[in-house]
């Protein structure tokens, strides 16, 4: 019975160290599908059922190379790379397909962060393109992450700390002296048409949850071991896992780009409405 209830909480712990390692990555997926969602299905409404494809020239290409950069770093075989196809009979936009060794934990953990790949090529390309188009901007974010951001324990504060940098980069960007400025406005442009895409496909959840499974299998085993040479392994996971903070600060980036993607969508479909 000991055996028994040593084990249930030697899974119950791994439970809560996986929420805290991957927790915040996958609720800004989770997040960022559902506005993306909204803002597809208004886009389709106001220009038909190709209206994804006014953004998806910029968007589904950085998309798909955030599976190609992902599957490169881990180590898995790609076999076929479509950045864009527009006239593809099942919808389909662009696809990365790849192998990888079952035998391998180092490659199965990669299809955790495969399948993640578009958040993080997403974000990264906002963040160039900030630095690239709108350079005041940029430092302005630069400011607010060292100032308002740090590795601490992620409670209400901190988010609080995050939202605040989020407000003050939105009060940055959307200024008269950008408004007048052409750099901004490509830079809206390829914001809008990244934020579009940025969201997982089934496929990729699909990809990303057999990573998970691994993930938490060597969780289990770690805590497990550690148990045998009575090292805290919850402390080091937190430890770990303070990386959150800075998680949350980038993918609120993107969820600011996001909803205001959104914004703009319901905006056309009404006009379209009510002519």
């Amino acid at each position: 019975m000991d055996i028994l209830l040593s084990f249930i909480h030697t899974l119950l712990l791994s439970v809560i160290e996986l929420f805290y390692l991957v927790g915040s990555i996958i609720a800004a997926g989770l997040l960022l599908g559902i506005t993306e969602k909204y803002s597809n299905t208004f886009l389709i409404r106001t220009f038909g059922p190709k209206g994804v494809l006014v953004t998806a020239w910029i968007g589904t290409p950085i998309h798909e190379i955030g599976h190609l950069i992902q599957c490169f770093l881990w180590g898995h075989r790609v076999t076929r790379v479509k950045l864009l196809q527009l006239n593809s009979s099942n919808g389909v936009l662009g696809f990365v397909e790849h192998q990888y060794n079952r035998n391998s934990m180092y490659q199965q953990v990669g299809n955790f962060f495969i399948g993640l790949g578009p958040i993080f090529s997403g974000i990264g390309s906002l963040i160039l393109g900030m630095y690239l188009f709108v350079p005041q901007s940029f430092k302005t974010f630069q400011q607010q992450l060292r100032e308002h951001v740090s590795l601490e324990k992620l409670d209400l504060n901190v988010i609080k700390s995050i939202v605040g940098a989020i407000l003050a980069i939105s009060k940055s960007l959307f200024t008269i002296e950008n408004f007048i400025n052409p750099l901004f406005w490509i830079f809206l442009v390829i914001a809008i048409s990244i934020s579009s895409h940025i969201a997982l496909s089934k496929s990729d959840i699909q990809g990303s949850a057999k990573g998970l499974l691994t993930i938490f299998f060597l969780l289990v085993l770690f805590n497990l071991v550690s148990g045998l040479f009575h090292l805290d392994s919850y402390r080091l996971i937190l430890k770990l896992a303070e990386y959150n903070a800075y998680v949350l600060a980038l993918s609120g980036i993107a969820f600011l780009f996001s909803l205001f993607t959104l914004v703009v969508s319901y905006i056309l479909y009404q006009i379209k409405k009510g002519l």
